[in-house]
């Protein structure tokens, strides 16, 4: 009682408007989300045996995620949705000490609240917080080391700055473990505060050491990660050149989609634009125009909001990979909205450095965090993290839910900058903006549970046929979970120990209809695919089709089994 005592009622409000939107939404489905499908069978295995068993797909670390997960099949039982409220219950911590570092940043205790809710409430947040991918638990170790060294810095004595660099140190080398790059906090971000705190040589003295004990922690678990069976290791350096136009294009996509994720403190600056020079608003508006037309881009001929288009996307899904397209959710001219705000926001924001270049902010005497403070912290993290995401550039995709840790870095630099350049107190066009975006949230979130519990239903219908699920491609994340039932590793070529564990599969037929990682699910030969148009692949097969509903959309959607292949076997 007497934490939550201490714990503003503000930042717990935080943390309970994420848990009642999620229990709104209804997120369970007994199939995978994503990536998360293998990552619950090792935290399976470990709350089993006690040990921590790869099986060939995790490029992450996962580390402590999988001892919470464990923890959590241990007091509710081994299914996926118990496993998933562990990665809940981080959300919700987050979502507490993020409102504290935007106060510690000199963020008003309202604007704080309403900053946190923007970012706790958005659909990716939202959508994350109910899988067991990596990210939130990884997001957490950078809030903490954030939280941390915002606390040194404002240290009054020099014990209690050590206690809080220790404390940054600590969480973020154990936190961190769950997703290796925001180890950054102890590479990078520590070093920064301390070297803030340079003019304090004991803690200088003592934070070094701590960073140094923090860095050994970390090269020794990448050293034993690297070991394992079954894990995948991650690239740092990769040819570059012959694929920098890819990797330019990703970087212009998700640049373009932070300001979408954060609609609620973006949109708020849209307003600057008519107080600026037409010049600089027009070279901007161009540059947007030729990023549109890119060849690149796939889709409409504009670049529309959500730009990358993966967790986040215009089908209102979670990654929807199943045979034909799924219903539109948002359409054209919703998109457009979407863009108006979200880019005109940027537009207006950027007018409006541009401007005040060089013009005192209007700062608070008591405030103890500069400009210079925060930028000192952020800025070099920020660099390097953005460097690190090149591989992924290169080889395949910046996933938007990379962006949740600009997103943290953003957030308080933002509302901070319109409470001290534009007005005091966040408009209650803000707060308007939150609640829409939640509903939005609310609604992708189920509707991405809602399809995949009707893919669950829909394999348990073609298995009460006699068919089994190796013969049926219900989409990768299915697949996955299907083919860990009958293999002990997804057979990927990125798998180095142990030696050879990687054996090619043969392609599919012409006349078979294409499957995504047919290569890492060796033992699924489809008969027969999960679709959203039933005029997909060889046509439809006969099985009763399947609905689910669709919140705030017209209709509900359907989903349909198709023939796979031509062959005249193709029958239940």
């Amino acid at each position: 009682m007497q934490l939550v005592r201490r714990i503003p009622i503000p930042a717990l409000s935080c943390a309970l408007a994420l848990l009642v939107c999620e229990l709104v939404s209804r997120p369970y489905a007994e199939m995978g989300i994503g990536d998360d499908r293998p990552y619950i069978l090792t935290a399976q295995k470990l709350a089993a045996t006690g040990h921590v068993m790869y099986n060939g797909w995790a490029a992450a670390i996962l580390g402590w995620q999988l001892y919470l997960g464990a923890a959590f099949i241990k007091l509710f039982g081994p299914s996926l949705t118990s496993v998933r409220m562990s990665t809940l219950l981080v959300a919700m911590a987050l979502a507490v000490v993020l409102q504290r570092i935007m106060v510690r940043a000199n963020v008003s205790e309202r604007n704080a609240t309403i900053g946190t809710l923007a970012l706790v409430l958005s659909p990716l947040y939202l959508m994350l917080s109910v899988t067991f991918e990596s990210d939130i638990q990884g997001l957490f170790a950078v809030v903490l080391c954030f939280y941390g060294c915002l606390r040194a810095l404002q240290a009054t004595t020099s014990r209690a700055a050590i206690a809080w660099l220790c404390f940054a140190v600590l969480t973020n080398a154990i936190c961190g473990s769950s997703r290796q790059i925001e180890w950054l906090g102890v590479l990078v971000m520590v070093p920064s505060a301390l070297w803030l705190l340079r003019a304090q040589r004991r803690v200088l003295l003592a934070g070094a050491a701590a960073t140094l004990a923090g860095a050994l922690f970390v090269f020794a678990c990448m050293h034993w990660f690297q070991h394992q069976p079954y894990s995948i290791p991650m690239p740092i350096v990769v040819p570059i050149v012959p694929v920098r136009r890819q990797i330019l294009w990703q970087f212009i996509v998700s640049f373009l989609d932070l300001p979408f994720l954060l609609l609620p403190i973006a949109a708020l600056f849209l307003p600057q634009i008519r107080k600026s020079r037409p010049r600089v608003v027009a070279v901007l508006f161009l540059g947007y125009l030729l990023a549109a037309v890119h060849p690149h881009h796939v889709g409409h001929i504009f670049l529309l909001e959500p730009t990358q288009g993966e967790f986040i996307n215009l089908y209102g899904l979670s990654i929807p990979v199943l045979q034909g397209n799924p219903p539109i959710f948002l359409n054209t001219g919703v998109q457009v909205l979407l863009t108006i705000a979200s880019f005109g926001g940027l537009l207006g924001l950027i007018a409006s450095l541009l401007r005040s270049r060089g013009a005192p902010p209007a700062v608070d005497s008591s405030s103890r965090i500069s400009w210079k403070q925060l930028g000192t912290l952020l800025v070099p993290f920020t660099i390097i993290y953005t460097l690190f995401l090149i591989p992924s550039a290169a080889t395949y995709v910046i996933h938007d839910r990379y962006l949740l840790v600009p997103l943290v870095v953003a957030l308080p630099c933002l509302v901070r900058y319109y409470q001290e350049r534009i007005q005091p107190r966040l408009p209650l066009a803000s707060v308007l903006l939150v609640g829409i975006m939640a509903i939005y949230a609310i609604a992708t979130t189920h509707n991405t549970f809602a399809l995949d519990r009707s893919r669950v239903a829909m394999a348990a219908e073609i298995r009460a046929a006699g068919v089994p699920d190796t013969s049926v491609d219900n989409g990768w994340e299915y697949n996955f979970g299907v083919e860990l039932q009958h293999a002990d590793f997804v057979n990927d070529p990125r798998i180095v120990v142990p030696a050879h564990a990687y054996v090619p599969t043969p392609p599919p037929t012409a006349s078979t209809c294409p499957m995504l990682f047919f290569d890492q699910t060796p033992h699924i030969k489809p008969r027969y695919s999960v679709s959203f148009d039933p005029n997909e692949c060889s046509g439809l097969a006969p099985f009763a089709p399947v609905s689910y509903s669709r919140w705030l959309a017209s209709k509900p959607g359907t989903l349909y089994v198709v023939r796979s292949t031509v062959s005249p076997d193709a029958t239940p």
